[in-house]
């Protein structure tokens, strides 16, 4: 069976930008209060959970992978372009890094004790979102934690809007639809932090960062 056209487009798309893009943002971390702080929070959650792994989803070139691993998680690292991959492969020889998408993971039902989607939802059509929050779901262990972070619209009127990310398709998408589809995926929220845009930021947007629970 053929794959979705929006994975095919956003797997070459990100294969011929995985160069640039990996010298781009070297330094996106460190860039990202906001995004350490909820990392560090989800981080300490998932060692108080117990010792499953977790999985960064969507890493690029594996430097959220390495951060997460730095703060004590048992991580991997997944995501659609081969490139990229091997840009995360040469820099963090010690991590292991998968290709996968979000729409069928290669992951066990219930193996992970968290996972991580940053920046990674926003190139899936909007009406396929729902079906990503059930993989996440279907991937996570009861008591499990989930932190997506994405550019944001605090208008409820729809679920995203189409922007210009630079390498493919991206949508902003509405705080409240996002929640809705996370409950009805059978997430529980645990908490959000919505990241204003600075006079400095290379964002331009609001960045909502979301922290859910699979219930036990």
């Amino acid at each position: 069976m053929s794959e979705p056209e929006f994975l095919t487009t956003t797997r070459s798309a990100y294969d011929a930008a995985a160069d640039e893009y990996a010298a781009t943002f070297r330094n996106t971390l460190q860039d990202s209060p906001f995004d350490r702080a909820m990392m560090g929070v989800f981080a300490e959650l998932v060692r108080q959970g117990g010792a499953k792994p977790v999985a960064d989803l969507g890493c690029g070139p594996g430097r959220v992978t390495a951060y997460l691993h730095g703060l004590g998680l048992d991580v991997f690292g997944v995501d659609l372009s081969p490139q990229m991959l091997a840009i995360a492969r040469e820099e963090q020889p010690r991590l292991r890094f998968e290709e996968g998408s979000l729409t069928a993971l290669d992951i066990g039902d219930g193996s992970l004790g968290g996972l991580v989607s940053r920046c990674s939802i926003i190139h899936t059509p909007p009406e396929r979102l729902g079906e990503v929050f059930a993989e996440f779901h279907r991937v996570l262990a009861p008591g499990g934690y989930a932190l997506l972070i994405f550019f944001a619209n605090p208008d409820a009127s729809q679920l995203a809007w189409p922007f210009d990310h630079g390498v493919t398709l991206a949508y902003r998408l509405s705080i409240d639809h996002v929640a809705a589809l996370l409950d009805s995926a059978g997430f529980a929220e645990t908490a959000r932090l919505i990241e204003q845009p600075g006079e400095d930021s290379l964002r331009g947007f609001e960045f909502a960062h979301f922290l859910v629970r699979r219930p036990d």
